[in-house]
């Protein structure tokens, strides 16, 4: 089977929508299967292996194994930081992704905690009205309320926007 990037990237999307399909054992497979041609044809720090990678770990989580995911994200962070930095949005995308299964791996503390630790990041780096820094704020919202700490939720940063009025249309 052919190596070119092309063909690495096509198989990459196979997968992701195998699993957008519906089938997320399949889409961790033929992932696993991918993540060793990425490694030794691209190198295993390139940008493509991170996401296959992280593509890998999430569709492992999707398919039921939700340690198994957090353990691939947790050795893939220390990877995203140093390759990319540790405000990259890949980066941040990875720490999101972590205290999530965390999380659902059943350590709701422990995802309280990251998701504590990276709202200030996101804030930073993306604004407090960003929508992935709105999502973290979500998140450790509920995972402080998972963690039995309903009662120290975040409150939101403002009164979210009005809504605009759909004009008419067809």
């Amino acid at each position: 089977m052919p190596t070119t990037p092309t063909t690495l990237t096509t198989r990459h999307e196979l997968a992701h929508w195998t699993g957008r399909a519906g089938d997320a054992a399949a889409a961790r497979d033929q992932l696993r299967d991918l993540l060793p041609i990425h490694e030794r044809v691209q190198g295993s720090e390139h940008p493509d292996t991170l996401t296959t990678r992280h593509t890998l770990a999430h569709w492992t989580g999707r398919a039921g194994d939700a340690v198994a995911a957090r353990d691939q994200f947790r050795e893939l962070l220390p990877i995203r930081q140093r390759v990319l930095g540790p405000e990259h949005p890949d980066t941040l995308a990875a720490r999101h992704t972590l205290a999530r299964w965390t999380g659902d791996a059943g350590d709701p503390v422990g995802a309280r905690d990251q998701f504590h630790e990276l709202l200030p990041i996101r804030q930073r780096v993306q604004g407090p009205e960003h929508p992935d820094t709105l999502t973290v704020r979500h998140d450790l919202a509920w995972w402080t309320g998972e963690a039995g700490d309903a009662g120290r939720c975040p409150r939101p940063a403002s009164r979210p926007a009005a809504r605009p009025r759909a004009g008419p249309g067809p």
